[in-house]
């Protein structure tokens, strides 16, 4: 199946470059130079994965990335030369799966986005894809969490989140461990990701929330009444 890229990027030759490097690793590239013209790329592109720039003129990609999680849950990496910390968590809290501060190198970036998609098409066997607790069900086949009959939606990272907690119920996980499981070994970021994320999350599960144990100084645990 054909892998869509939407790359947002105001600088030409940084755009060419990594566009470049993708294209050698068969993805189908798309280009856009400012937010505008990435927000209408991607609806007439449809992409499977967004590269975007957050310092660009005009509308900045923290507003794109924003607009987009309003209506998708397409997996975005975020650009930027900045490596502030609060900005990059900025970027997670709207909704981004990865971030990558400039200069970076090209094939690094293509990597990275190739394992965030191995990630998000799911290794789970066909056995047992509902993973139950409390009136949820989350089905890995299809990404999908329900809660009393409710779609609820969730970004590619919360998912990936909410599934691994699920799969070590019982069992405490720090934050550096679900750092390393869910965002990955080279993420550039640090803790407080995952203390954002769990907020929002515990947001969208409402009374299912309680499902979602603050082992204090050390990180969280699933616990599940048997």
């Amino acid at each position: 199946m054909s892998k869509i890229v939407l790359l947002v990027e105001d600088e030409r030759r940084i755009r060419e470059i990594v566009a470049d490097y993708f294209k050698q690793q068969q993805w189908i590239v798309y280009e856009a130079d400012n937010g505008k013209r990435a927000l209408e790329m991607f609806e007439i592109t449809k992409p499977n994965l967004i590269i975007l720039d957050i310092l660009m003129p005009g509308m900045d990609g923290f507003s794109v990335c924003r607009q987009i999680r309003n209506q998708s849950d397409v997996p975005i990496i975020l650009l930027t030369a900045k490596s502030d910390d609060d900005d990059k968590i900025h970027g997670f809290e709207l909704g981004a799966d990865d971030y990558v501060t400039k200069p970076f190198s090209p094939k690094v970036l293509v990597v990275r986005a190739n394992t965030l998609m191995r990630r998000l098409e799911g290794k789970v066997s066909p056995q047992g894809h509902n993973l139950r607790f409390g009136q949820a069900v989350l089905n890995t086949l299809a990404h999908r969490l329900n809660i009393e009959d409710i779609e609820i939606e969730l970004t590619p990272k919360e998912y990936e989140l909410l599934q691994f907690m699920i799969q070590n119920k019982g069992i405490v996980l720090s934050r550096d461990t679900i750092l390393d499981r869910v965002w990955g070994a080279d993420f550039e970021g640090d803790s407080r990701v995952v203390d954002t994320h769990i907020k929002k999350l515990r947001s969208k599960l409402g009374h299912e929330s309680r499902y979602i144990r603050t082992v204090i100084g050390t990180g969280y645990r699933f616990e599940v009444e048997e």
